[in-house]
């Protein structure tokens, strides 16, 4: 089998040969009907949940089984084609973005669970199930699975493992990282690789921490066996208004400042306030600046003496109005806002660019200030929700993709939104991915010297850069010609480096 070059530039003729060419090959392993490659049936792969940009696959493979992702996976290597993973197409910063010359590999037929361990209170499942289908299944139990991303209706196992996904009660019960014991799948070259175990821990490297939240760029995931919790017997939130963004921020750290871990600590700003209550009526404070939703769960008398300890301090902060939650009909219709934020935000606006960045609790007013201060800069709207626990901003851009100039201001406000982060002492990204999105950002947070050690790992798992190729870690060059921030004069130190 003779491997692909593929030019920097093709004519119509050299892509439709190349296409020709790999599903010819990939004929072998697949059924037709698991193949795609005309453009009507490719265009719905043209991107995830990052909609402004789009790049329809050269060729859609839907395997059915380990054994035909292992053969893809080998035959793509041997025809030096790149492949990009994909799971429901959920993500928002671009990970699952097609290659123009090369494969997306759909897992969505991946939906099976496979095995429920109620004494080790773990669930083995397809990396195509649904984050919320693996609590439905164990609900009878008398357990779930913690992390809850809004769109865990629909976002797969999979996607979370390669996002390291968060949720509105990730504060309390951690990140995908902190709740996946063990992932199978295959490296770019078809090896089957197990990576975690399901003993306490594992021998050597813990390359388990590595893959979770490599966005597709080290191996292909195919299984994960989750962690499982107790349901708690009961939870409770609070709603607390707050007629000023830095009383509402100031709140937040001094609840972690006592002591309390909320299950949640959310905070939406007024204008998503209203985007979101007109959408699912939550009956949001539509006069506060900023509300806050703080649940507690465990034991009744746990949850009592918590709801009474955080309603001390958010008074103690200047909140306008508390109210709490009287059932669980009432608790589910606080978070319904929160959790529709998003499509709420689709409702008032043809498009919006989703940031992520995490600050310091304590810089939570100053970055929504000065995002109030961009928003007249680029003459944009901006409404704003975050996980104000753990200080994961998620401001939503409002912008029209169909205007070029709206986007390109877009683009500039989100670049200052995660460069103004990371000067505040945070991170251009906490659960949402790097993708394309972010990787000029990334010049601003991390050195060339950390960049080479992150191609380093790339390339001791797919030395030919071929996993999702483009993204997530800058090339120097990109750095280079990003405002030269991170090289002198333009020299590459490291001109040795691919540009995957």
């Amino acid at each position: 089998m003779n491997a692909i070059t593929a030019p920097s530039e093709t004519t119509p003729l050299q892509r439709s040969e190349r296409q020709a060419h790999i599903v010819k090959a990939l004929e072998a392993h697949l059924p037709s009907h698991a193949l795609l490659w005309n453009a009507e049936d490719t265009t719905p792969y043209e991107c995830d949940g990052l909609t402004a940009y789009r790049q329809r696959p050269l060729v859609v493979a839907l395997p059915e089984n380990a054994a035909q992702v292992q053969a893809v996976l080998r035959t793509c290597h041997q025809l030096n084609v790149p492949v990009v993973a994909r799971g429901a197409g959920t993500g928002l910063s671009g990970g699952a973005l097609p290659h123009a010359l090369g494969v997306t590999l759909s897992l969505a037929k991946f939906n099976k669970i496979l095995k429920i361990d109620k004494k080790a209170r773990t669930a083995t499942v397809q990396c195509g199930v649904r984050n919320l289908a693996i609590s439905e299944a164990v609900a009878g139990l008398g357990l779930y699975y913690a992390p809850d991303p809004s769109s865990q209706i629909a976002c797969t196992i999979g996607g979370n493992v390669a996002e390291n996904s968060g949720g509105v009660h990730c504060l309390k019960y951690g990140l995908t990282m902190h709740n996946i014991v063990k992932v199978k799948g295959f490296t770019m070259e078809g090896d089957e690789i197990t990576l975690g175990s399901d003993a306490l821990d594992t021998p050597g490297l813990d390359l388990l921490g590595i893959a979770i939240g490599s966005e597709g760029m080290l191996a292909v995931t195919t299984e994960v066996t989750v962690k499982l919790i107790p349901k708690p017997q009961l939870a409770r939130c609070i709603m607390a208004s707050f007629d000023d963004m830095r009383k509402a921020g100031d709140a937040v750290a001094s609840l972690i400042g006592a002591g309390i871990i909320p299950a949640g600590l959310e905070m939406m700003d007024k204008p998503m306030t209203a985007a979101v209550e007109d959408f699912v009526h939550a009956g949001y404070d539509l006069n506060a600046e900023a509300i806050l939703l703080c649940e507690s769960d465990g034991t009744p008398e746990e949850v009592e003496e918590d709801i009474g300890r955080m309603s001390d301090v958010l008074r103690s902060c200047g909140a306008t109005a508390i109210a709490v939650s009287r059932d669980e009909a009432e608790r589910l219709r606080f978070w319904s806002g929160r959790k529709n934020a998003f499509p709420a935000s689709g409702r008032i606006s043809p498009d919006y660019m989703c940031m992520d960045s995490t600050i310091p609790r304590k810089r939570l007013a100053d970055l929504l200030l000065a995002i109030q201060d961009m928003e007249k800069k680029y003459n944009l709207r901006c409404a704003n929700v975050f996980h104000a626990g753990d200080g994961n901003l998620h401001p939503l851009i409002l912008f029209d993709a169909n205007d070029p100039d709206q986007l390109h201001r877009c683009e500039l406000f989100g670049a200052e939104i995660l460069e103004t982060s990371v000067a505040m002492g945070g991170t251009v990204t906490g659960e949402h991915g790097v993708g394309i999105e972010k990787l000029n950002s990334m010049c601003v947070q991390f050195s060339a010297e950390e960049n080479e050690q992150m191609f380093g790992i790339k390339r001791a798992f797919d030395p030919q850069g071929l996993l999702n190729p483009g993204k997530v870690i800058p090339t120097l060059h990109r750095c280079a010609e990003y405002g030269k921030m991170l090289v002198r004069g333009g020299q590459l130190k490291f001109a040795d480096i691919p540009r995957f």
